[in-house]
Formats: C-alpha cells, structure tokens, sequence
C-alpha cells in the first residue's frame, strides 16, 4: 500500500499488479465519511473478493477536523453535527436535502482533480472504474456522478448516503440517470442518516433510468457483509473483464 500524491489531495493505493495500485486492471475509487481518518475504508480492500488485478484508491479528504482531546479527523466540508442532531430530532430528516454545503464544489473540484490525475498516473478509465463513498463521501460520489452524464462512471457505490441538494439533483439526473449502474446500501436504524433518506435518493435515480441495487440492512450507520456483497457484485457485472 502506498500514500501517493494525486492533484490536492493524498491518496491511499493498494491492489492491482504490484499490490500498490499498479498496472492496468480496474478500480474501485471510495471516500471516506466525515471526520474518519483518510485511511479509514482500506480495510475493505482486503475483504471485498474482486479479484488481486483490481486496484483500490482512497482519497483523503482536504480539511482537517479538530474534535478536541487529542481526537482529530478529515472532512469533505464542515458539518454542524449538533444542527443535525437537533434537526433529527425536531424531525426534520429532510434537512439535508433541501441544502447545498458553501464548500461542496471545492469538494467536488479537488476529487475530480484527484480523479484526472490518477488517469495520467495510473492510467485509471472512467467506464472500468467505480466511484463511491460511504456517508460524507458517498454524497460527494453522487454529486460528481450526477454530473457525469457526458464521460460516466462503471458503477457508483452509496455506502450509507442520503439525498442531498435535492433541486440541483432532481435537474442533474435528468440526464446522467440512465447511465448510472449503483449499488445503494442502508441502515434500517441508522441515527445519522435515516433510512428515509435513502429511500429518498433511490426513488429519484430510479424515476431517472437510473439502475440501482437497493441493500438495506438491519444496522446503523455501518457497513456489514451485505454492503461488500453488494459492491462485489457491481464490480463483477460492471468492471471485471471490461475491455
């Protein structure tokens, strides 16, 4: 596994040939949530069966978040955790929705940076490569593959996301749906994110051509088994083999 300098940002690498993100096999692409350490979902590589020529890529959110006690984190864009907890339980779920975080394109500007400098790199192809996230990066996934309709992704993987900037979204998937194949995963009782949603985000890919795997699951805000099935079979009937 490698740390490697891509656009902005930092970039965790393993897989592929050289276990470190080389040759030419396809990718799967996942950002971490918020406030997770830039490395949190490297894991998933070792236990998610894609095969060894497969080539996984984590990018490090840009900013830093100071939790206080020692405890640190990274973030696509700030988040009022309190506001959203007090918005949850006002029962405002659809708060996300309606709104478009300030640093959102920021967001978006540094991972398609990132994204076009590991095609240069490491020679990564949009239509053998998945693009996803879970929570925070799983929104920010979306939002770039929404916007995607000219040069689409293989897959796109929504670990634990939401709808989010409802508006812009509604316009957006107009065109990109029916070039969208996703997997979307959930947790029944997640207290971050309700389920609702999720449900939310799915009926609009789906009302849009969208072909979406829908997984929930009995857990919070988490990934179980059933995600890494999920996202192994959208890599299977998408990128494997791809030529």
């Amino acid at each position: 596994m490698k740390r490697v300098k891509c656009g902005d940002l930092q970039v965790w690498t393993t897989g592929g040939e050289d276990r470190d993100g080389g040759g030419e096999g396809p990718a799967i692409v996942l950002c971490h949530g918020f406030g997770a350490p830039g490395d949190d979902l490297v894991s998933l590589s070792r236990v998610c069966d894609v095969g060894r020529e497969t080539r996984w890529f984590f990018p490090e959110a840009p900013l830093e978040i100071d939790f206080g006690m020692g405890q640190k984190g990274r973030a696509w864009w700030p988040i009022d955790m309190m506001r959203l907890q007090e918005a949850m339980m006002r029962g405002e779920a659809r708060m996300l929705a309606k709104e478009t975080p300030e640093e959102l394109p920021r967001a978006v500007e540094a991972l398609t940076g990132a994204l076009a400098a590991l095609e240069k790199t490491h020679g990564l192809r949009r239509e053998t490569t998945i693009l996803g996230g879970f929570s925070q990066g799983a929104m920010l996934s979306t939002e770039i593959a929404l916007h995607a309709a000219d040069a689409p992704f293989g897959g796109l993987a929504i670990l634990s996301g939401t709808l989010l900037s409802e508006e812009r979204w509604k316009e957006a998937v107009v065109k990109s749906g029916p070039g969208i194949h996703a997997i979307m995963t959930h947790g029944r009782r997640d207290p971050i994110l309700p389920f609702g949603g999720a449900e939310a985000l799915l009926a609009l890919l789906q009302a849009n051509g969208a072909s979406v795997k829908f997984v929930p699951h009995n857990g919070q805000h988490e990934i179980p088994e059933s995600a890494l099935l999920a996202l192994a079979g959208l890599a299977r009937e998408r990128i494997l083999d791809v030529k």
